[in-house]
């Protein structure tokens, strides 16, 4: 009898309750529904769609926030599950009978990804792949196209917030699987982008790295520390 996942609500955005990253790998595979990377900016600035996004997603802690956010509401077991390792999680868990299909990135990179795929998981059905860049509209019609007559199991798409949901919307609506938004994953399963220390990913500090590496960031942490203020003073 498979366990029931109960998920909480914060600021109208659902988010799941997984102790384990595992428990969330097999629960999207035998669900066959898309993935919503939640972290403190999402639910800080959730607006209608994101909302609606989370009812129809399987949504999860990606982000420290969202593991606050679920121990505040009494999910103490909460853990950190971040996105850029999880769909390796979902292929090392199946690839040997599940197909997959993979949108997003440069050409060159997402050729990289599919060559070390293949290196990494030998066996892998990698049914097609595309890089994100559309020239036009028959460019996303002969995806869509595709997808219907391929029928991956699994889909990765790594082209940012929002692009990557809404085009997974559509995907959905042609072919029903389990589709995921990866943001910028390919390029870092290559090299292209280096991923914060494991040191400081352990200790949940990689939003600090990040913030060290491009100073810039600094208006969007803030939106961290406001969304801690707000969880401790209870607005959430």
């Amino acid at each position: 009898m498979s366990k029931e996942i109960k998920s909480i609500d914060v600021n109208g955005v659902k988010i799941y309750c997984f102790s384990k990253r595992q428990e969330l790998v097999d629960y999207a595979i035998r669900e066959k529904r898309s993935l919503l990377a939640v972290n403190a900016e999402k639910i800080l600035h959730a607006d209608d769609l994101t909302r609606e996004l989370s009812r129809r997603s399987i949504g999860f802690s990606d982000g420290i926030g969202a593991v606050w956010a679920l121990k505040k509401k009494g999910f103490k077991e909460a853990v950190k599950i971040p996105g850029c390792e999880l769909w390796l999680d979902i292929i090392r868990s199946s690839f040997n009978d599940k197909t997959f299909y993979l949108v997003g990135a440069k050409q060159d990179v997402i050729e990289k990804t599919v060559g070390k795929l293949n290196l990494e998981f030998p066996g892998i059905r990698i049914v097609n792949y595309r890089n994100g860049f559309f020239r036009d509209g028959n460019d996303r019609k002969e995806l869509l196209n595709d997808i219907r007559q391929c029928k991956p199991d699994v889909v990765f798409v790594a082209m940012g917030s929002p692009k990557q949901e809404e085009l997974i919307e559509e995907m959905y609506r042609e072919h029903p699987a389990v589709y995921m938004g990866l943001g910028g994953s390919f390029d870092v399963y290559v090299g292209a982008v280096k991923r914060a220390p494991e040191r400081w990913v352990r200790h949940n500090l990689e939003w600090a790295y990040r913030l060290v590496k491009q100073p810039v960031r600094i208006a969007r942490q803030i939106h961290l520390v406001k969304f801690a203020w707000m969880l401790m003073v209870g607005k959430y």
